[in-house]
């Protein structure tokens, strides 16, 4: 089913989600790569403050390529999801509502995603031009001497993504396997 949603996103636009659905996302949603999930973890260590509120927003597992004239980011593809998986249980406890990237997760992240009531949400790989069109800004926030990897805030209008992984707990990684053998 397709479904368009407006980032952030709050609790009960996270549980109308089904593993499967085709998800339009539109609004403000964060980049975060291994470089910026370490240091936002050694930031929780220090008691610190985070550099921006998980509180219901999206990370997307990203590192752009440089803009071309006249555009706001370069390509922005996905990057395998699993790399953030020791950090990702803790984000979510803190108030993370959804995660895009590629490939599946940990037992743990799927533990904390229904804990929690989150999303995990596959964009596809090797796409990045394409999913470049549908970012109308981006801007650096914080961690800028990590460079692709600093976290950006991004404005999307109609990012497509889809639900692997759903408020509920089902997988659409191991749903599509089991219909695929059965």
């Amino acid at each position: 089913m397709n479904k368009h949603i407006k980032a952030p996103i709050s609790n009960e636009t996270a549980f109308s989600l089904n593993a499967g659905d085709y998800v339009y996302i539109t609004g403000t949603i964060y980049t975060a790569r291994d470089a910026a999930h370490l240091r936002m973890n050694e930031t929780l260590d220090k008691n610190a403050p985070l550099p921006i509120s998980l509180e219901n927003n999206i990370i997307y597992y990203m590192g752009p390529s440089p803009a071309r004239a006249g555009k706001p980011i370069g390509s922005a593809g996905p990057t395998t999801a699993s790399r953030m998986d020791k950090y990702t249980p803790r984000l979510l406890d803190l108030g993370l509502k959804g995660m895009i990237g590629k490939g599946k997760r940990s037992a743990a992240v799927v533990d904390a995603i229904t804990r929690n009531g989150a999303v995990y949400f596959a964009a596809v790989g090797g796409a990045g031009a394409l999913l470049s069109k549908s970012i109308t800004a981006s801007e650096v926030v914080a961690y800028d001497d990590l460079g692709t990897e600093a976290i950006r805030k991004l404005e999307v209008e109609n990012f497509p993504v889809i639900v692997v992984i759903d408020a509920k707990g089902n997988n659409l990684y191991e749903t599509a396997v089991r219909e695929i053998t059965e």
